[in-house]
């Protein structure tokens, strides 16, 4: 292919900042128009020191090492079952953590190389570097050499993501890990307090149960924030009986290593401090979006005092040349096919006439809990708070017809 050159007086068409899922596709995209794009992408090293390659979160230590993983403790259960169905499988079955993690991270580093494959094929330019705004078209990338590289592009796109919020009591930085570190983990977790119940809590202790690790979930307030009350209580259920522990009402206040080598937590319940051992600590109360990273300001970039992330309209930032997807936008889903598909639609109305925008309503998500949860739409209580009560009407079909409770929301907004 020949080389594709830049149509002004700019280097580049679009630079686009973070080689997620949503920065790639909208390259992708806007290289098939005939763009010159480059790609910054650079991985600060997590608080444990984990690094990886190109694809983002999902890639890397979000979707797939998650339903990997998930995959694998459904494996280990169906084993268990396997005899019920015929099948000779020996009584003793074991189970080893460092093959896991070998085979998860060996595919991982596939899908690293065949997305640098792709970018060179596209002629998109690759560069491993921190992107910070110098102003609203220029971006200084930021090598791991020291070096740097002033880059100019009449379009910008940021799509950054986010990593995990680390709760600020002692200790939490310095012995806990996130997500960012479970998949990649060197040695078998043991008996692993969770701190936090979103989905990415829930799919963590999930799949460590699973895999025949003690698992504790410790939730200041609710589980599964902003889900289904009614399909909330079955994913709990399900883990408990599986033997997923609930700390409920729980706020964190300490860690400490022992001389033992296992990890000291103590938290504050009921007005009482408790506390209990365990051989590791993962953190997942939330992720934060590196917007601050990117030196905003420089460019005239406005971000949302309490997300930290960008109000967009039509993925279009208070700065007219520069544009966002992903987990940087302020209340949007933080969702892989989501970002996906804003990057294609914007590189479509960028530079092929497209009219199409992206609907954040009614997006399809799952919870790869052990009783996997899937959902789309509003649930009962946002459609009460959107349109009031006696306008809507729900209906639940009956266990008895289904192995889940199925929540269906008719809206007359008449």
């Amino acid at each position: 292919m020949a080389p594709i050159v830049s149509s002004g007086q700019y280097d580049y068409d679009l630079l686009v900042i973070g080689g997620g899922s949503g920065g790639l596709a909208c390259a992708k995209e806007a290289t098939g128009f005939g763009k010159k794009v480059v790609v910054l992408d650079f991985v600060i090293p997590s608080e444990r020191g984990t690094t990886w390659g190109i694809g983002g979160t999902c890639v890397n230590v979000g979707c797939i090492p998650k339903k990997l993983m998930h995959q694998a403790a459904l494996l280990g259960e169906s084993l268990h079952e396997a005899r019920s169905y015929g099948w000779n499988v020996p009584n003793s079955i074991s189970f080893n953590w460092e093959s896991l993690v070998e085979a998860v991270q060996n595919h991982i580093k596939s899908v690293n190389w065949v997305t640098r494959v792709q970018l060179r094929d596209k002629n998109i330019e690759y560069v491993n570097g921190h992107g910070v705004f110098e102003d609203a078209h220029t971006v200084v990338a930021k090598m791991k050499n020291g070096k740097e590289r002033r880059i100019t592009a009449k379009d910008i796109l940021i799509a950054v993501g986010g990593r995990p919020h680390y709760p600020d009591f002692p200790g939490c930085k310095e012995y806990c890990i996130t997500s960012d570190d479970i998949f990649s983990l060197s040695t078998p977790p043991g008996n692993t307090l969770v701190i936090g119940a979103g989905y990415i809590g829930l799919e963590c202790a999930g799949f460590l149960r699973g895999l025949g690790y003690e698992a504790t979930v410790m939730v200041r307030s609710v589980i599964l924030r902003g889900f289904d009350r009614d399909m909330v209580n079955l994913v709990q259920a399900e883990m408990e009986e599986k033997g997923v522990k609930f700390l409920i009402g729980k706020t964190p206040t300490k860690v400490s290593k022992q001389p033992n080598g296992k990890l000291l937590v103590e938290w504050l319940g009921n007005k009482v401090i408790e506390q209990g051992e365990f051989d590791t600590v993962l953190v997942a109360t939330g992720r934060k979006a590196l917007s601050k990273e990117l030196n905003p300001l420089a460019a005239g970039l406005e971000v949302h005092p309490e997300s930290g992330k960008f109000t967009v309209n039509a993925e279009q930032t208070n700065v007219p040349n520069i544009y966002a997807v992903g987990d940087v936008l302020h209340e949007r889903p933080e969702l892989t096919p989501v970002a996906i598909q804003a990057g294609k639609l914007l590189a479509a109305r960028l530079y092929n006439g497209g009219k199409e925008h992206m609907d954040y309503d009614n997006v399809a998500t799952t919870v790869f809990s052990p009783l996997e949860y899937g959902c789309v739409g509003l649930t009962e209580d946002e459609a009460i708070n959107r349109f009031t009560e006696d306008k809507i009407e729900v209906n639940c079909v009956d266990k008895f017809y289904s192995f889940n409770c199925l929540t269906v929301l008719i809206i007359d907004i008449n």
